[in-house]
């Protein structure tokens, strides 16, 4: 089961969040939230495992993301 850990406003921010959780060893998934909204005016749900979801929160915290 994938757990929604971080909400991105705009493709840069989650590409951000992403490389920081590939870099960290996470596996993640990011998803739009809308279907027919430029990518830059969009919002991102950024999700990891549930087993990881804790850990992966503690980054984004260490981070100054959360």
């Amino acid at each position: 089961m994938w757990v929604v850990v971080y909400m991105a406003q705009g493709k840069e921010m989650s590409d951000k969040i992403g490389a920081l959780l590939t870099k960290e060893g996470f596996l993640f998934k990011i998803k739009p939230i809308y279907k027919n909204v430029d990518p830059e005016n969009n919002y991102y749900k950024i999700m990891v495992p549930k087993a990881e979801a804790s850990e992966a929160q503690k980054v984004l915290i260490e981070n100054k993301y959360l």
